[in-house]
This record gives structure tokens, C-alpha cells and sequence, in this order.
């Protein structure tokens, strides 16, 4: 009888028995990831032990709702993704919705149709997939078939919200500007091929090329980081005849800035960059970088209106929307050298 009427474990048990403070066991449970791999462990540990999410499951059964709202994003530390999750889970506290989220290394079907199902089985009511799902999938379907669902990014889900910003109008921004300013063509140093937003992005800056009639240098891969923005940088600042360059993210900009420096060519007087993101440092780098903007804030915003509306039994007041981004001119675009 006494087991019976014990009372279920809670956040603050789970934290005495892991011998961590509250934030850190909520930290692990949403999936954040700003966690040491000991904490974490000494978390998820604790949790089997005091069967802390079965409790807090059942109690959420017992009043009918969770008011949660699983979040699928990349395990990453890149400004676009930390942006969108910001907007979602301040979206989600202003309509006293929590959210819970589920992190993925690669976007296979696999990893994410997985995600999914364990943010079903942790409560969720609804779900944002924010992360691209390049092709359709049965098991992503059955889930989001059963839980209001909004994408970001243009996953193909047929019961979902798509909320997106156009990237090839990203890549039209950033290409015609280096183009109007004298530029006889436009290096691009690309994200990653499995990402929606680079190979959109690719396509645009090559569409703008094309119908230019001007020539399409080979694109370099990068993978969104600094490190791959530096190595791509050194390749073309060996090169004379680069004058500008597109690059997908303002975080790989500063690695290739870096290396044109190291590489003796000056940005923007021998090679202008455009970039995308507008991350908070892009204002404040030397030069301060021309990008393009992306509207975070009101991607996340949108998602959770969107699901948040069909769980109440409302009128969803979002339908598939596509975002328009906006070119921001700063310090790292100019004409080229000798002209007029």
C-alpha cells in the first residue's frame, strides 16, 4: 500500500540522485547539447533508476495533456539552428506549452523518422521537424499522420505544416549583388549535398550565372563550419582570378576570410564575400560581412502557431508559407580592383 501511495520522483530527485542541479537534468532531457558526456550519463542513469519518465508520463495521462512539443534538430552548434530552436521554445513559453526536444548527427530517414518516434513516446503532443527530410517516408507519415506536425526546412510530409525560406532567392541576393558591383563571375563554397537549403542555394547561384552568360566555376563543399570555410578559402585565395565569392554560411565566411588574409588577398579590395545568416558576429567581423538574412525568429514563431492551433481545436493560421529572406550590404562587398 505504502508503494502504492509513494510519491512519483521528480526533476529534484533525479538531480540529488545524479549529483547535478535541475537546469543540467533539464538540459539532458531536452536533448541540449551543452552537456558533458559524465553529467549526461549520470542523468539518463538516475532516470532509469527512479523511473522518472514513466512517472511523469502517467501523470500527464491522468489530465488528458502534455502540452509539450517535440522539437527534431541537428546536433550541431550552428547559429541557424540555435536561432530557430530559441524562436520555438519562447513561441512555446508564451502559449504555456514546454518543449522537448530530440537531436540527430545525420538526416537519414532512419535517424529521423526515430526521432520522431521517441519524441511521441516521451509525451509530445505535436511535432516541428526541423530539419530537411529529403524524400518521403511511410514511418514518418504514420507519426505525423497521429500529431499535428509543421517542417522547417521542406521536408516532404504530407500532413504537415511547410513553413521556408526560398533559398535560391538567397542565392539570386548574394550572386546578382556581386554581379551589379563589376564581378565577372561568382565562386560558391556550397554547405553540405544531404542539406535542402545548400543544393537550393547551389541552384540558384548557378541559375543566376546561366542566364547571365557568365561562366560557373566548380563549387566547393563545405560542411557549415569555419574550419571548412578556411580550407575551402585557401584553395581559391591561390588563385588571382577569383574576385568574389558566395558562401553559404557566415560562420564558414570567417574561415574564409581568415584565409585570404593568411593568403596576402584583402577583403573586399582584391575579393568581396557574401554569406548567409547574418549571425550576430557577421556586423562586427573585420570587415563586417554583407550577407543575407534569414528570419529565424518568425520560422519558429510560425511553427508553433501552426501546431499549437490544431491542438486547441482551432483554425490553423498558418498555411504552407515560404519566407522571403533580405540582402544586408556591410564592408565585404566592393567592385573589383582596377575598376572604374
Amino acid at each position: 500500500m505504502k508503494d502504492a501511495q509513494r510519491k512519483a520522483p521528480g526533476m529534484l530527485d533525479v538531480a540529488r540522485a545524479a549529483g547535478v542541479s535541475a537546469q543540467t537534468v533539464s538540459r539532458v532531457l531536452r536533448d541540449h547539447p551543452y552537456v558533458s558526456e559524465d553529467k549526461r550519463r549520470r542523468v539518463l542513469d538516475a532516470v532509469a533508476q527512479l523511473d522518472y519518465r514513466m512517472n511523469t508520463a502517467a501523470s500527464a495521462l491522468s489530465s488528458g495533456r502534455t502540452r509539450t512539443i517535440g522539437v527534431v534538430t541537428m546536433a550541431t552548434e550552428s547559429y541557424a539552428g540555435a536561432m530557430t530552436q530559441s524562436a520555438i521554445e519562447h513561441a512555446a513559453d508564451d502559449m504555456s506549452y514546454s518543449v522537448v526536444g530530440a537531436q540527430i548527427s545525420n538526416v537519414e530517414v532512419d535517424s529521423i523518422s526515430a526521432a520522431l518516434g521517441r519524441l511521441e513516446r516521451l509525451g509530445a503532443e505535436a511535432l516541428i521537424l526541423a530539419v530537411p527530410l529529403r524524400t518521403a517516408d511511410s514511418r514518418v507519415e504514420a507519426i505525423t499522420q497521429r500529431l499535428p506536425t509543421a517542417t522547417i526546412g521542406g521536408s516532404p510530409v504530407s500532413r504537415a505544416r511547410s513553413l521556408d525560406v526560398d533559398q535560391r532567392t538567397v542565392a539570386r541576393l548574394a550572386t546578382e549583388h556581386l554581379l551589379s558591383l563589376g564581378h565577372r563571375t561568382v565562386q560558391h563554397i556550397t554547405g553540405p549535398d544531404d542539406w535542402v537549403d545548400s543544393v537550393e542555394r547551389t541552384s540558384g547561384w548557378r541559375e543566376v550565372l546561366e542566364a547571365e552568360g557568365r561562366d560557373v566555376p566548380d563549387a566547393i563543399h563545405g560542411d557549415w563550419s569555419p574550419e571548412s570555410g578556411y580550407q575551402a578559402g585557401l584553395r581559391l585565395g591561390a588563385d588571382p582570378d577569383v574576385t568574389a565569392i558566395f558562401v553559404a554560411s557566415d560562420e564558414m565566411a570567417f574561415g574564409v576570410v581568415r584565409a585570404l588574409h593568411e593568403s596576402g588577398r584583402r577583403v573586399p579590395q582584391d575579393v568581396s564575400i557574401v554569406s548567409v545568416d547574418d549571425v550576430r558576429l557577421a556586423a562586427y567581423c573585420s570587415p563586417a560581412l554583407t550577407t543575407v538574412a534569414q528570419p529565424f525568429t518568425e520560422l519558429g514563431r510560425s511553427a508553433v502557431a501552426s501546431v499549437t492551433a490544431r491542438l486547441e481545436g482551432h483554425d490553423d493560421p498558418t498555411t504552407d508559407v515560404t519566407l522571403t529572406p533580405e540582402l544586408i550590404v556591410r564592408s565585404s562587398t566592393a567592385p573589383p580592383a582596377g575598376s572604374a
